[in-house]
Formats: structure tokens, sequence, C-alpha cells
């Protein structure tokens, strides 16, 4: 008899049967509230009836038309509804199916297009799995342990962490420009430095929004020394922070965007952005795959940008994100356990402490599980296992953020 994988470790005892807007449903028909939207993928809820019936006329005409045999019609029209959203400039696209492959290709792209062999990544940041794209993560030795040796030209440098450093955010970010500045004198000369890559929040590491004032500082660094910027938006890009890319929040443009998750409300599709002189660059047959751009997937991302464009999911992240974030800080200011609540539009987050400064993994452990019980799904992350996330689809209510920061209140209760 075939089972699963024994490495696969499910975060909730949920066996779901179907899902609905802001709610799954498990074979008995019990209502959970899911606060985890496939980590960040289903943006309009499950099963968002306009994404449905663009997807369902799809598979009726054309499920599989591979993109480097023949076009098709959605692809095309994917691309222009995305070059109405991405930032002024990046009017190249290249598809494939996840973020770990998004990142890949969008390091293949800076190493071709620069002819320089190293990449800058973020201490703490995530960008997937497969073996370059885990050799860019520093999230946790999870993704690492045990495969090694890892792509070589990679080199970390510190992401700002004010909390955990017990300083300003102005003092984290000093002293992380600081230290990337002294990189480029002790490890990775700026002629041998292709891109830096960095997630606008750090996901998987602990839902650590990058101070706007780091970000600019990057985009001077790389413009100074004729590196690229790679902003890996998989997790906020798409209305998630409360605007439509995380890097927004900085006023800055990358020079290769990467998006995935949120674009087709849980259909699999991904892609990096760029500008024209710089994807002109790839070396020919060096971007392609057979299931990238997949037609049926492509259909549900234009109907996924149409309904964040029609219902104004955007701004309601951005509200509904500061509801949420007012309402678990008030269930902090009742438990000194939760020694941070942080993050940016729905993308928001709790860590656990214990009172001697140290990670509280535990704790986090049995708040996160008690959630569930109540009726609220919710996912962990950081490096520690101490901090615990809320990523709802981006069309919650009001009502429903305040029944799930109840239901949060509850849980953390029990858990202390």
């Amino acid at each position: 008899m075939a089972e699963l994988s024994p490495a696969l470790k499910q975060a909730t005892p949920v066996l779901a049967a179907r899902g609905e807007g802001i709610y799954l449903y498990d074979e008995q028909d019990r209502r959970y509230l899911d606060f985890t939207a496939g980590i960040g993928v289903t943006s309009t809820g499950h099963c968002h009836p306009r994404v449905v019936e663009a997807a369902q006329r799809q598979v009726g005409t054309l499920i599989h038309g591979q993109y480097t045999t023949v076009m098709h019609r959605p692809l095309l029209e994917l691309t222009e509804r995305l070059g109405e959203v991405l930032p002024t400039g990046l009017d190249r696209l290249f598809y494939v199916n996840s973020g770990s492959e998004a990142v890949e290709a969008a390091v293949r792209l800076a190493r071709q297009a620069t002819g320089r062999q190293n990449i800058v990544a973020l201490q703490g940041g995530f960008h997937g799995r497969t073996m370059g794209a885990g050799a860019l993560t520093s999230s946790g030795t999870k993704v690492r342990a045990g495969i090694g040796p890892m792509m070589p030209g990679v080199v970390f440098t510190p992401f700002p962490e004010p909390y955990r450093h017990r300083c300003s955010e102005a003092e984290a970010v000093r002293f992380a420009l600081a230290e990337f500045d002294q990189l480029l004198v002790t490890v990775s000369a700026p002629r041998d430095t292709a891109a830096i890559i960095v997630e606008p929040v750090l996901g998987e590491g602990g839902y650590l929004p990058a101070p706007p004032e780091f970000l600019t500082g990057l985009r001077e660094r790389a413009d100074r020394h004729g590196i690229l910027l790679i902003v890996d938006e998989v997790q906020t890009g798409v209305g998630r922070t409360g605007r439509f890319w995380g890097h927004d929040h900085a006023g800055l443009r990358p020079d290769i965007l990467i998006t995935a998750k949120g674009l087709a409300s849980g259909f699999p599709i991904s892609a990096i952005a760029a500008p024209e002189q710089l994807m002109s660059q790839a070396w020919p047959g060096s971007q392609g795959g057979t299931y990238g751009g997949n037609a049926v997937a492509a259909a549900a991302a234009i109907a996924t940008l149409d309904v964040v464009r029609d219902e104004k999911l955007v701004e309601n992240a951005a509200e509904q994100g500061q509801r949420l974030r007012d309402g678990l800080r008030g269930v902090a200011a009742q438990h000194p356990v939760i020694g941070d609540v942080r993050g940016l539009g729905l993308m928001l987050a709790n860590e656990f402490t214990a009172p001697d400064g140290t990670p509280d993994a535990a704790t986090a452990a049995r708040a996160h599980a008690a959630a569930a019980e109540r009726g609220l799904l919710l996912l962990t992350c950081g490096p520690h296992g101490n901090v615990v996330r809320m990523i709802p689809p981006l069309i919650v209510s009001a009502d429903q953020v305040d029944e799930a920061v109840g239901l949060w209140g509850e849980a953390v209760a029990a858990a202390v």
C-alpha cells in the first residue's frame, strides 16, 4: 500500500473536503477560518466564482499548450494584464510553475547578463527548496541540511532585525548596510557580484518587514556597483502587504521581480519580470519548461487580477491588515509571552519569547494547536518555530478579522 512520504508534516489536523471564500470545511462539514491561505496562495479566497468559471471555461478549450511549441491566448492576455501592474520598465516576462523555479530563473538571468558569479542573499531569507533556490535560503537549516555541497557563489549578509537585536529600526538598518558594505570588500568583490536577492518581508524567516531605508540602501549600492537587485515577491506580491507589490512601500524599482503564490488563486504559475534590455541577455535555450505558463493557470491568473482590481482587494488588505494588527496587539498586551507583533498588510506575525528573551517555540506550538481546535487555522515560521503567522485571503472582512482575533485570544490564553 502506497502512502505519502513521512517527511511531509501537516501543520493542522484538518482533512479538507471543500473551500469557500475564507473558510475550509472538513469531511464532517466543520468550518474553519483559514488564515493560512495555502501559504499565501488563495488570494481571492477558496473557489472564487470568477476564478472557477475562468478555469472551467479554459479546461473545456485548451488545457496544455506548451509555450515553446505553440502560443495560446491566455498567456498573451496575462502578460498584457501584468504589464498594467508591474513596475515601469519591467516589460518582459518569463513563466514557470513555482516560486523556486522562478528564483532559479532569476539567478540564471542575472549571472548570464552580468558575466558575474556571486549572488548576495539575506540571512533569514527563504527562496525555495530546489538546489539553487535552497542555496539562497537561510530561514532554517531544514532546507539545507543533508544535501551539501550547495550551489557555489552564494554569500549571505545580515537582514535588519530590531526585535532580535534589541535596537531601534534605524540602528538595525545602519548595521545591516554597513555589514553589506563590509561583505563587498572582504568576501565578494563588486566585479564578482551579479545580484542581490531580497524579500520585502522575510517569509519563512519570521515575517520581518524590510525597512524602506534598507531596501533603498541596497538599491543605491546595487546602482553604484553595477549589481542587479532581484526582489522576491513570491509571497508579498499581488496585494498581500497592502500595496500591489511589497517593494512599493520603499518606492524603488527592482531589476528583476519574481512573482508566484497569490497570482492565480491556487493554480501553479510563477514568473520573472525584467526590462527588455536585461531579459534579452538570457542565453539562447536558457528559458523554457514543459508546464510553464499553463493555459488553465494563466486563465485563473487573469481572473484573479480582475477580482483583485474590481473588489479593491489591495485596499482591503491594507484596511483589514491594520484592523488585524490592532487586534493582535491587544491580545499581546494581555500576554507578555508575545514579545512582538509585526508585518505589513495581511501578512502578520506574533513572536513568542520567554522571560529571559529566548525564543519560546513550545508556547507558540500550543497556541497554534489551540487555535486549530477552536476553528482558526494558522502557520508557524521563524528559524526557531516561535512565530505564529496570519495570512488570510485578501477578501477577509472586518467581522471575520474580529472573529479570528477573538479565537486567537482564547488560544493564547489556553497556551500560556
